[in-house]
Protein backbone atom coordinates (compact mmCIF):
# COMPACT_ATOMS: atom_id res chain seq x y z
CA UNK A 1 0.00 0.00 0.00
CA UNK A 2 1.38 3.04 -0.72
CA UNK A 3 1.34 5.91 1.62
CA UNK A 4 -0.40 9.74 1.04
CA UNK A 5 3.06 11.39 0.47
CA UNK A 6 4.10 8.77 -1.72
CA UNK A 7 1.46 9.37 -4.22
CA UNK A 8 1.71 13.07 -3.83
CA UNK A 9 5.08 12.83 -5.00
CA UNK A 10 4.66 10.57 -7.92
CA UNK A 11 1.72 12.82 -9.08
CA UNK A 12 3.93 16.07 -8.78
CA UNK A 13 7.10 14.36 -10.44
CA UNK A 14 4.55 13.40 -13.56
CA UNK A 15 2.94 17.01 -13.11
CA UNK A 16 6.76 18.81 -12.86
CA UNK A 17 7.70 16.56 -16.19
CA UNK A 18 5.17 18.66 -18.26
CA UNK A 19 5.58 22.55 -16.92
CA UNK A 20 8.05 24.41 -16.25
CA UNK A 21 8.53 28.05 -15.57
CA UNK A 22 10.51 31.19 -17.39
CA UNK A 23 11.16 34.57 -16.33
CA UNK A 24 8.05 35.73 -18.54
CA UNK A 25 5.71 33.33 -17.33
CA UNK A 26 6.55 31.60 -14.06
CA UNK A 27 5.60 28.60 -12.56
CA UNK A 28 3.31 29.18 -8.98
CA UNK A 29 4.36 26.21 -7.20
CA UNK A 30 1.32 25.65 -4.21
CA UNK A 31 2.68 23.68 -1.12
CA UNK A 32 -0.10 22.90 1.73
CA UNK A 33 0.69 21.10 5.30
CA UNK A 34 -1.47 20.69 7.72
CA UNK A 35 -1.56 24.14 9.52
CA UNK A 36 0.36 26.51 6.45
CA UNK A 37 -0.10 27.11 3.03
CA UNK A 38 2.30 28.28 1.02
CA UNK A 39 2.84 29.49 -2.85
CA UNK A 40 5.93 30.45 -5.09
CA UNK A 41 6.55 32.13 -8.63
CA UNK A 42 9.78 30.66 -9.41
CA UNK A 43 11.79 30.69 -12.77
CA UNK A 44 13.01 27.22 -13.65
CA UNK A 45 15.75 28.38 -16.11
CA UNK A 46 17.64 30.53 -13.99
CA UNK A 47 16.42 28.71 -10.59
CA UNK A 48 15.33 31.53 -8.62
CA UNK A 49 12.12 32.38 -6.89
CA UNK A 50 10.81 35.49 -8.06
CA UNK A 51 7.84 36.29 -5.09
CA UNK A 52 6.33 33.87 -2.41
CA UNK A 53 3.60 34.26 -0.53
CA UNK A 54 2.80 32.28 2.81
CA UNK A 55 -0.08 32.00 5.48
CA UNK A 56 2.67 32.61 8.20
CA UNK A 57 2.74 36.32 6.89
CA UNK A 58 -0.74 36.83 7.23
CA UNK A 59 -1.76 37.29 10.88
CA UNK A 60 -5.55 36.24 10.94
CA UNK A 61 -7.22 32.93 12.92
CA UNK A 62 -9.90 32.43 10.47
CA UNK A 63 -10.68 29.20 9.04
CA UNK A 64 -7.74 27.80 6.76
CA UNK A 65 -9.86 28.39 3.20
CA UNK A 66 -10.26 31.90 4.58
CA UNK A 67 -6.06 32.07 5.22
CA UNK A 68 -6.03 30.63 1.78
CA UNK A 69 -8.16 33.42 -0.24
CA UNK A 70 -5.34 35.94 1.28
CA UNK A 71 -2.09 34.44 0.18
CA UNK A 72 -3.87 33.82 -3.42
CA UNK A 73 -4.47 37.99 -3.46
CA UNK A 74 -1.08 38.52 -1.55
CA UNK A 75 1.17 36.66 -4.30
CA UNK A 76 -1.07 38.24 -7.38
CA UNK A 77 -0.14 41.44 -5.73
CA UNK A 78 3.33 40.70 -5.80
CA UNK A 79 3.48 39.28 -8.81
CA UNK A 80 1.70 42.11 -10.73
CA UNK A 81 4.41 44.52 -8.84
CA UNK A 82 7.12 42.90 -10.58
CA UNK A 83 5.36 43.12 -13.98
CA UNK A 84 3.81 39.55 -14.16
CA UNK A 85 0.81 38.66 -15.45
CA UNK A 86 0.62 35.14 -16.58
CA UNK A 87 1.78 31.89 -14.92
CA UNK A 88 1.93 28.30 -14.96
CA UNK A 89 0.02 26.59 -12.39
CA UNK A 90 1.83 23.43 -10.21
CA UNK A 91 -0.43 22.18 -7.31
CA UNK A 92 2.13 20.27 -6.53
CA UNK A 93 0.56 16.87 -6.24
CA UNK A 94 -2.51 18.18 -4.48
CA UNK A 95 -6.21 17.67 -5.76
CA UNK A 96 -7.54 20.54 -6.97
CA UNK A 97 -10.11 21.22 -4.22
CA UNK A 98 -10.52 23.01 -0.70
CA UNK A 99 -7.36 25.05 -0.21
CA UNK A 100 -5.80 24.82 -3.35
CA UNK A 101 -8.85 25.76 -5.46
CA UNK A 102 -9.74 28.27 -2.88
CA UNK A 103 -5.81 29.79 -3.68
CA UNK A 104 -5.65 29.72 -7.57
CA UNK A 105 -9.29 31.42 -7.68
CA UNK A 106 -8.17 34.06 -5.65
CA UNK A 107 -5.20 34.88 -7.64
CA UNK A 108 -7.64 34.75 -10.86
CA UNK A 109 -9.72 37.72 -9.78
CA UNK A 110 -6.89 39.37 -8.34
CA UNK A 111 -5.48 39.68 -12.18
CA UNK A 112 -3.22 36.65 -12.24
CA UNK A 113 -3.35 34.53 -15.38
CA UNK A 114 -3.44 30.94 -16.24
Amino acid sequence: MVSKQARRVKIHKKIRSKITGTSEMPRMSVFRSNKQIYVQLIDDINGSTIASASSKEIKNSSSKSDVSVMVGKAIAEKASSKGIANVVFDRGGFLYHGRVKALADAAREAGLKF
